[in-house]
């Protein structure tokens, strides 16, 4: 139905009655004067109309807009003009599977390019940073292409990551490395269990060194190895160094036949003839008289496409502590004052340089097999006997002579600290 209450302020208005128009609200224009009379076109919207897209994010800004977006690749040209162009379907396609990359139920015979391509998408679109979405896809493609997600991990003193993010740690199916030194882990940390789980169990290098771990703890992470003989099938190197680990540890160990070389460096566990037989006898393993380079935390690294999700959590971790630590920083110095506060500071890190270089100064108790010990003995002699005698005077003169010990550090005044230096303080 239509209102003609306001017809007089909208314009002319023609009906037709019998066949004739009649003009409603101007009585003065005659049928004839009909033919010279031009009717305004219809407009959608009044003159002066103008519209504004936002596609700033803003809340104004509808949804569709910013997703369309997303569709074209903006440049400059020579000149300064603007120009975009369309991204391909492929590219289309692949940036709405990223998006939508936890509601994916399987991607087992996708092509590993095609999936190389998608991860990156997706993790820069931050969908591995949130808890729920991102264990999801993180098993998603670890289900499916294994170690070509991570092939190795080191989480090298970094026990509040290991605790944070446990559950996406554990989506991480046929690691080949894995260092958890100094992760304070103790005996009866979540982690322990899934060490010995079918996911695990391509395992070849591992490192638990510096982790309080017990003869109670090493009990229970070897009792389904000992007892139902699964899990760590393919493990060639093991680090348990600087655990408090007694002589009872040594008969634990035992299990792992397919072991290489062992560090127990720094333990309770005294180096007679009775532990070098149980070795030998049990695994075939006699002390080295080298440092193994096997067992150098320099050998695990992070490697595969998941390298950039560990180093973006480590990166949030470590913001959110560097602003609990400023915090508590700004406090200590409204209490001490600076010059106290930075003399302590300088003092503990000097500290801790001086026990990081004693514990390199530490012999290093490695264990090895019998096969590659005779190798590298042989190896050293030489095939010429003309050579290997020089070179073994050479050593037993090298150790007659005492080595050079360094005087006491001359006593040096507090410096204050650079940025540099309380960004490595806040590390800790």
């Amino acid at each position: 139905m239509c209102s003609w209450e306001n017809y007089e302020t909208s314009g002319p208005v023609f009906i037709r009655e019998n066949g004739e128009l009649r003009c409603l609200n101007d009585s003065s224009l005659a049928l004839g004067s009909l033919r010279h009379c031009r009717v305004p076109p219809s407009r959608p919207f009044p003159r002066g109309f103008s519209v504004r897209l936002r596609g700033d994010g803003g809340s104004q800004a509808p949804v569709s807009i910013c997703r369309r977006k997303e569709h074209f690749v903006f440049t400059y040209t020579k000149e300064g003009n603007l120009r975009y162009t369309a991204k391909s379907l492929f590219k289309m396609a692949l940036l709405f599977v990223a998006e939508n990359v936890q509601h994916i139920d399987s991607l087992v015979g996708f092509p590993e390019q095609i999936a190389e391509q998608l991860f990156i998408a997706a993790e820069e679109k931050q969908k591995f940073a949130d808890a729920e979405s991102g264990t999801r896809a993180l098993r998603l493609f670890s289900e499916a292409y294994g170690d070509l997600v991570l092939k190795s991990l080191c989480l090298r003193k970094r026990h509040l990551l290991v605790s944070e993010k446990l559950e996406e740690i554990k989506m991480f199916h046929n690691l080949k490395s894995l260092d958890l030194y100094g992760c304070k882990l103790g005996d009866n940390h979540e982690i322990l269990p899934h060490l010995t789980s079918e996911a695990l169990s391509s395992l070849t290098w591992l490192s638990l060194g510096d982790n309080i771990l017990s003869d109670y703890g090493l009990r229970k992470l070897t009792a389904p190895v000992r007892v139902m003989k699964r899990g760590l099938d393919c493990l060639k190197l093991l680090d348990l160094s600087y655990n408090p680990l007694s002589e009872q540890a040594v008969g634990y160990l035992t299990c792992f036949s397919a072991l290489q070389g062992l560090d127990v460096s720094g333990t309770e566990i005294q180096i007679s003839e009775r532990v070098k037989q149980t070795f030998c006898d049990g695994m075939g393993l006699v002390l080295s008289e080298v440092p193994l380079t096997d067992l150098c935390h320099s050998r695990c690294k992070t490697r595969g496409w998941a390298e950039q999700v560990v180093n973006q959590w480590e990166i949030c971790r470590a913001e959110s502590s560097k602003l609990r630590a400023s915090l508590q920083r700004d406090n200590v110095l409204r209490f001490y004052g600076r010059k106290r506060f930075v003399h302590e500071a300088a003092k503990g890190a000097s500290s801790g340089k001086e026990e990081e270089e004693e514990d390199d100064e530490k012999t290093r108790i490695h264990f090895c097999k019998a096969a590659s010990s005779s190798q590298k003995t042989g190896q050293t002699s030489g095939a010429d006997g003309q050579k290997a005698p020089p070179s073994q005077k050479k050593r037993k003169r090298e150790a007659s002579y005492p080595a050079p010990h360094p005087g006491p550090p001359a006593k040096q005044k507090a410096v204050p600290l650079t940025v540099e230096d309380w960004d490595l303080l806040n590390s800790y």
